[in-house]
């Protein structure tokens, strides 16, 4: 579903170039969960952008549903998103003036598979029922995170990409979050490359991996 094949990727610093990503290659199965860790700074985020297409490698090639995205000209790499992705980030997004239920329906409509159906699961899945005409400013921080996550995961997208999903959540509220996300994951058989600092919330998925002077390793567990 997502590979990198010798990834290359650095900024200009008034000091000179600074690497960032340095030959790295990963690989990520349809229904796979892949946690990737790393301290702040160390590049999680930059990784994430490139398998979104949001950035492209100095070096390298990155493939999303079998295609190069490296190739492909702006608008084919927004299409492919649409297409084959879900995001979710720290922050919400939530469109302000839309409600629920049409923040929950807006990225399936644009990818051209509203399913009225489905978004009507979503939303009692979602612990949302009886809220879709609210807006945003009208639900806690919890719920709005979980909005995001149904509004990635209406198009029924092959990949999601989650950066630090539930980072601006108390931990009560985080591990609830979480065990819906991998619960509608594994559901939808939708492959999962989530970002995270924490151990705890990293845990849970199939495999870790750490990110750090620009090269992935596995991390070390800790002892029983």
């Amino acid at each position: 579903m997502l590979e990198f094949r010798q990834v290359h990727k650095a900024y200009a610093t008034p000091q000179g170039p600074l690497e960032v990503l340095g030959g790295v290659d990963l690989t990520l199965a349809a229904g796979e969960s892949l946690a990737l860790m790393g301290e702040s700074g160390s590049g999680k985020s930059t990784l994430l952008h490139l398998a979104a297409g949001l950035d492209l490698p100095d070096a390298g090639e990155v493939r999303l549903a079998g295609r190069a995205i490296s190739g492909l000209a702006e608008p084919e790499r927004a299409r492919l998103r649409r297409e084959s992705l879900g995001l979710v980030f720290q922050q919400f997004h939530l469109v302000p003036s839309l409600t629920v239920r049409d923040n929950l329906r807006l990225q399936a409509r644009l990818a051209g598979r509203d399913d009225a159906a489905w978004s009507a699961e979503l939303v009692a899945r979602l612990g949302l029922a009886g809220m879709e005409r609210r807006y945003p400013e009208q639900l806690s921080g919890g719920q709005q995170q979980r909005l995001a996550i149904g509004r990635a995961l209406a198009p029924r997208p092959p990949l999601l990409l989650a950066d630090e999903p539930t980072g601006n959540l108390d931990e009560a509220s985080a591990d609830e979050v979480l065990a819906l996300l991998l619960e509608l994951v594994r559901e939808t058989r939708c492959a999962l490359l989530m970002v995270t600092h924490s151990p705890r919330v990293a845990a849970p998925l199939d495999r870790r991996l750490r990110l750090s002077r620009g090269r992935l390793t596995a991390p070390q567990e800790a002892p029983a």
